[in-house]
């Protein structure tokens, strides 16, 4: 098995929104974040309105955000960005749970209950239905698959105050809400679960028109791995945004003021090239990691 594979996305984002009242000000996290495993080669930003915005990471998620107060009228944001992302594979029969006990301190945070992902309201749920389960990878992916089983994807079907419990409750939902109920399914039995943000590239086109994308990382045999948790999109094809515990810590757009938005314009274009062992996106049988 090939343990490594790399590949190259070309990305191209445009938001706009309609400024009413005093002006707004805005957070947002679309810029790629820098990691040892996703190299941004080269991007681009162009403003609409003659603004200075601030660029600044977390060193704690690398996440990069771009604050700006933008005056009364149009504004329109546009990302274009070349990256690179190096693919781990491991086969998941080989992949065990870290006991609490060993877990890194900065993975810790991650096993506890969160604003949309209510773990301890879902234990004796997860208990039940997983507890018995061989502790590694494969109770995972079946934390997953009982979560695609169950709930319906359907655009427009929940909102910004849409949590796991709510989600259960009313089986449909969008990527968001697939994330946020396996988070904190895998969080009920102590495997530490985080929220990602990116592209849903490989997306059918039946579900619309290409979309910011949620999925889930789970920490297990010492490092991140991949789980698309709505089953969308093609998880090599992911680009990575921000990480948080869930979406309240990684909106693309937090918006303060009066503002009318509309539908993000998103692109993104695979690159092959044999010479240089970069390939494009696909399903893989074996476990993926981007982030260790």
């Amino acid at each position: 098995m090939q343990n490594t594979a790399m590949v190259k996305l070309q990305l191209s984002l445009e938001l706009n929104y309609d400024i009413q009242g005093q002006g707004s000000d805005f957070i947002f996290n679309i810029h790629n974040a820098h990691t040892p495993h996703q190299i941004v080669v080269e991007e681009w930003l162009e403003l609409s309105q003659p603004i200075q915005p601030e660029i600044f990471t977390d060193p704690a998620t690398s996440n990069r955000y771009m604050r700006l107060h933008a005056e009364v009228g149009q504004l329109k944001v546009r990302y274009k960005s070349t990256l690179e992302i190096n693919h781990y594979f491991a086969l998941p029969a080989q992949i065990a749970e870290v006991p609490i006990a060993r877990l890194p301190p900065q993975v810790l945070s991650y096993i506890y209950p969160s604003r949309y992902c209510q773990s301890d309201r879902l234990r004796k749920l997860a208990m039940r239905e997983f507890g018995h389960l061989w502790q590694g990878y494969e109770r995972v992916k079946a934390i997953q698959q009982w979560v695609q089983q169950r709930v319906t994807f359907s655009s427009n079907t929940s909102n910004g105050s849409t949590s796991a419990i709510d989600t259960l409750i009313e089986q449909v939902g969008v990527c968001r809400d697939f994330a946020h109920l396996m988070i904190a399914l895998c969080r009920a039995v102590n495997i530490p679960a985080r929220f990602v943000t990116g592209t849903d590239y490989g997306a059918d086109p039946i579900l619309g028109p290409p979309d910011f994308h949620a999925y889930v990382e789970v920490y297990l045999g010492n490092r991140w791995y991949i789980f698309d948790a709505s089953g969308t999109s093609i998880p090599m094809g992911f680009v990575r945004f921000g990480v948080g515990r869930d979406a309240a810590d990684v909106a693309f757009a937090t918006i303060f003021g009066q503002v009318n938005s509309s539908a993000p314009i998103i692109t993104t274009v695979a690159l092959n090239d044999a010479g240089k062992k970069i390939v494009l996106p696909y399903h893989c049988p074996e476990a993926v990691s981007t982030s260790e």
